[in-house]
């Protein structure tokens, strides 16, 4: 069984690529909506969290695990992962698919939407550096606490403004979403950047992880999918009923 795991309802947007791509998969989310979001944390709390999160996953039968949330990719080292029992042959993290896929692409210039964390890590910056694509950061710390909490649409449409009027857009080839949260209000991303009469591609990153996992993973199953969080909402709730119903 493949177990994805992320801070919230954000690594439903993977869930639902990799559904998507390997519908015969049998499939268990756990969401740390009580926890959430990992992206304003510390790396010792992210790293503590992340350890309590995929050993729920093993204890609901997962072994192989995907870890569905960019701030987490810098805590879990492969010592740890080690510890863990986990490899490159049954993990899979979302920076490493994320950077071979846009390798291929031909934009050079990328502006990466993240959490501090996530960009303070360099994880991307530094993946990117020997490629020859030049990438600008945008911190948008306060997105992943408007869509867990279920803000309006105009709500979060002016959080983007607020974010996009602080970068010369027309200076970017490609839109790099680098948290999982914000594939779920990609279509506000666009109508955002339409108002803008900004050119610029949004990418995002759950189909190339998908691939991944459909290459890497036992895809074959009954095609089960558990749904867990700890903590519900009405967000959850209603995420779930858009996603997958």
């Amino acid at each position: 069984m493949i177990g994805v795991f992320d801070s919230g309802i954000g690594g439903l947007s993977v869930l639902r690529a990799i559904r998507t791509r390997s519908p015969q998969a049998d499939i268990v989310y756990f969401g740390d909506t009580k926890n959430a979001p990992y992206g304003n944390k510390s790396e010792e709390e992210v790293k503590k969290l992340s350890i309590e999160n995929i050993q729920r996953l093993f204890s609901e039968g997962a072994t192989e695990i995907v870890s569905a949330c960019n701030s987490i990719s810098i805590a879990l080292d492969a010592p740890l992962l080690s510890t863990l029992s986990l490899s490159e042959h049954n993990f899979i993290e979302m920076v490493e698919p994320t950077v071979s896929a846009i390798k291929e692409r031909k934009e050079r210039s990328i502006l990466l939407c993240a959490t501090n964390v996530t960009i303070h890590s360099g994880m991307y910056q530094r993946s990117f550096a020997g490629l020859g694509k030049q990438v600008v950061t945008l911190p948008m710390p306060e997105l992943v606490k408007y869509i867990e909490s279920g803000k309006d649409k105009e709500d979060i449409k002016t959080l983007l403004h607020s974010y996009f009027k602080t970068v010369d857009l027309s200076k970017h080839e490609l839109i790099l979403l680098g948290c999982t949260h914000y594939p779920l209000v990609l279509d506000l991303f666009e109508e955002v950047l339409e108002e803008l009469h900004a050119s610029v591609l949004v990418y995002n990153p759950s189909a190339a992880v998908a691939a991944e996992v459909a290459i890497k993973f036992n895809c074959e199953g009954g095609g089960k999918t558990t749904l867990l969080f700890s903590k519900e909402t009405e967000q959850t709730k209603k995420t779930q009923k858009s996603l997958f119903i």
